[in-house]
């Protein structure tokens, strides 16, 4: 038997304005904003919550928006889009790329407001048939993990109405019309170390009265490679990338320093903190080896925490979406690499669930290498952060659904 809150969420989404939201997303992804600076963005989405009859702040943590609707007695439901962009040069060749130079929407937040958008027009809409309130939340600066916790620093759970549940979802590479759910761990804690390495700098033609940093930068990255190898245990799960390696101004100089930027992914505390031992380990031996002036500078610096969903939560939300989409649609792929600064959003450890929508246009995944090999043809198609990333179109209904009927899920709604 399909729950109240499927049949009212089939209902309340019968009739999209799909081709509005297809032009409001069109839009926002033609005019990405980098982390902290999604003013139009924020504008845009604001504008559309004052319409719907949202009680709606703009300014929040930022450039954050927090949108209100009190309905009358029931649960408080929390419901976030993540807004900022990335430094990525578009190369979708699509006629409604960005014409902002460098800044791309390669991450698939702006499908993400417009999913929120849609959704809170249509719970708006269809208040007669649940009650409690809703909080609608447009943050800022996911990419750079800072979103999240300066909108609960500037107060969002004292300023708002406290929820009892925050829900969430995000565009993912995969056969469009699947929905991912993991109750549990579903994301991974991600942590960035930059390594100075000093050396002393000289003339080429005399690499003798140097210490070369460049060549000691290149044996910490080569054995680097080896922690998760032979530091991690082969039943946990961790990643290590050298994102950047930067030094020397011209071919004949060698440079005093050279810096390292590297990113480890983890999913235990006590994983990440062997990784960090074992980076600081190499690079002062590989130095001292070197024979450099001095030990290298280490800084770990920003942070993502694990995203691990309350079971109970999650499973609700999952069924909800089987009943809406059919139980064939939902999957359970088990934890990612991926990080989210979402699960700051639960200070005080409010349960949430968070999920995946899988995006990629069915000529693309059709004419994928690999056959029924998914994680084969999952490499071959362009994923988050490539400049090739183009979500389908297809998506916009069914993701206003997954919103919509989940919100439904934990609201006061007729049988």
């Amino acid at each position: 038997m399909t729950s109240a809150a499927a049949r009212i969420a089939l209902d309340l989404t019968a009739d999209l304005p799909v081709p509005a939201l297809e032009d409001f997303y069109r839009d926002l992804h033609r005019h990405p904003e980098l982390s902290l600076r999604e003013h139009r963005t924020a504008a845009a989405l604001a504008e559309r919550l004052r319409k719907a009859g949202y009680d709606t702040t703009e300014g929040v943590g930022g450039t954050g928006v927090v949108g209100v609707l009190r309905n009358g007695d029931g649960p408080t439901v929390l419901l976030r889009a993540d807004m900022d962009a990335l430094p990525v040069a578009e190369r979708t060749g699509l006629p409604y790329a960005s014409v902002t130079d460098g800044v791309m929407h390669a991450c698939g937040h702006d499908l993400h407001v417009t999913w929120l958008t849609g959704a809170a027009e249509a719970l708006a809409a269809g208040r007669d048939a649940w009650s409690g309130t809703l909080v609608l939340v447009g943050q800022p600066a996911e990419e750079t993990g800072e979103g999240a916790a300066r909108m609960v620093a500037d107060g969002l759970h004292e300023r708002f109405p406290r929820p009892g549940v925050l829900l969430a979802q995000h565009a993912a590479p995969g056969p469009a019309g699947l929905y991912a759910h993991s109750p549990g761990l579903i994301m991974s804690a991600s942590t960035d170390i930059d390594i100075v390495v000093h050396g002393r700098g000289g003339h080429g033609s005399r690499p003798e009265a140097t210490v070369d940093p460049v060549v000691t930068a290149a044996y910490i990255v080569t054995r680097l490679q080896t922690v998760v190898s032979r530091e991690v245990a082969a039943r946990d799960s961790a990643v290590l990338t050298v994102g950047r390696i930067e030094a020397g101004t011209r071919h004949n100089i060698i440079p005093s320093e050279a810096r390292i930027s590297l990113n480890l992914r983890t999913q235990s505390p006590q994983v990440r903190e062997r990784m960090i031992a074992a980076v600081r380990r190499v690079a002062a031996g590989e130095c001292a080896a070197a024979g450099c002036p001095a030990e290298p500078g280490i800084t770990v610096g920003s942070d993502f925490p694990v995203t691990v969903n309350d079971a109970d939560t999650e499973r609700r939300t999952a069924a909800v979406h089987g009943e809406v989409f059919g139980a064939g649609t939902i999957l359970d792929p088990g934890p990612a690499m991926g990080s989210e600064d979402f699960p700051r959003l639960a200070a005080g450890g409010i349960p949430y669930s968070y999920w995946f929508v899988t995006s990629t246009p069915a000529d693309v995944w059709n004419t994928a290498p690999g056959g029924d090999d998914l994680m084969t043809r999952l490499a071959a198609v362009p994923s988050n952060h490539s400049p090739h990333f183009a979500p389908d179109l297809c998506t916009l209904a069914p993701g206003v659904r997954t919103l919509v009927s989940g919100a439904l899920a934990f609201l006061s709604v007729g049988g």
